[in-house]
């Protein structure tokens, strides 16, 4: 679909991040400013109870004006290597979360993009796939996330979403009716080139819906979240789970909105809600042109140096 206007395969995108120093407009067709809904759920083992509370979000997303509204990670059914299989989908009508989706982007006249769902692809694989659909209701693009969450912190937490899932290979900007959105899920968010590849492809905005936890989310989600935005001088949105302290993994919440200056204009808490944010995409522009890191990016160095001299 010519809405999905960047999908690459993953091989050799880090020397294309390092390439390209300035980003790319369309004249006369990018928004100053996007209204930009943030959908904290909280997440139970109801399937069909939470993609009923998605919808009712994303209607109040868009009945306070909200244009593009954003989902959290696994926002149908429990985050559990266990459960991934059960709750899982192909991306296609006629499946649950697929048809809601579509449905209450049409009624609602927004784009939406659909967090992540357990996506059972074809040949049986399964994906942590984010589905965006445009204000028609129809599915523009699908983002597989590219970067496994396989940790283990002794006394903290351990966790191989690869024991289950494979990861994707392509990465997705979406032109949301002229605002550029690079996609990412949770884990993606620790990977800066893949962040430099969307900022140097032109995207105004980089979308995480996450599921951050009791370990890693106090140390580094805001961290990230604002290192990501003062790196490439645009907009972060992180979007997390509401926090549930009885659920089998508790996430870290605190869905996030920072600014290209570093700034967390919403942090949306502990708690289920619905938030809507005033993003100013002038912003970007202003700032890269007080602190102009594009046009010194050095990639004859960074990218062909195979040894350091010696002093």
């Amino acid at each position: 679909c010519p809405k999905s206007v960047f999908r690459r395969t993953i091989q050799g995108y880090f020397h294309q991040a390092m390439e390209m120093s300035s980003v790319s407009t369309v004249a006369g067709t990018k928004p100053e400013n996007v209204r930009l809904g943030i959908i904290q759920m909280e997440v139970s083992s109801d399937k069909e109870n939470n993609i009923q509370e998605a919808v009712r979000s994303i209607k109040s997303a868009a009945e306070q004006g909200a244009s593009i509204v954003v989902l959290p990670e696994i926002f149908n059914g429990p985050y559990s290597t266990k459960h991934f299989a059960q709750y899982s989908e192909s991306p296609v009508p006629g499946s649950p979360t697929f048809d809601a989706l579509s449905c209450v982007a049409k009624e609602c006249n927004v784009w939406v993009i659909g967090g992540s769902i357990s996506e059972r692809s074809s040949c049986g694989k399964l994906y942590n796939t984010c589905m965006v659909f445009d204000p028609k209701g129809s599915l523009v693009s699908t983002f597989r996330k590219i970067h496994l969450f396989d940790i283990d912190v002794p006394g903290g937490i351990r966790f191989q979403e690869s024991d289950v899932l494979s990861g994707g290979d392509d990465p997705v900007i979406v032109d949301c009716d002229g605002v550029k959105v690079g996609v990412g899920i949770c884990f993606d968010v620790r990977f800066p080139r893949l962040a430099e590849l969307y900022r140097s492809s032109g995207a105004d905005l980089l979308v995480y819906p996450g599921a951050f936890n009791m370990t890693t989310g106090p140390a580094h989600w805001e961290l990230l979240l604002r290192a990501r935005a003062v790196d490439n001088q645009l907009w972060v949105a992180g979007v997390c789970c509401a926090r549930n302290t009885d659920a089998e993994y508790v996430a870290w919440a605190n869905s996030s909105v920072v600014s290209p200056w570093g700034e967390v204009v919403l942090n949306a808490g502990l708690n289920a809600g619905v938030h809507v944010v005033d993003v100013d995409l002038c912003r970007s522009l202003a700032i890269r042109q007080q602190i102009p890191l594009g046009p010194k990016f050095r990639s004859d160095i960074y990218d062909n140096v195979k040894s350091f001299s010696k002093p």
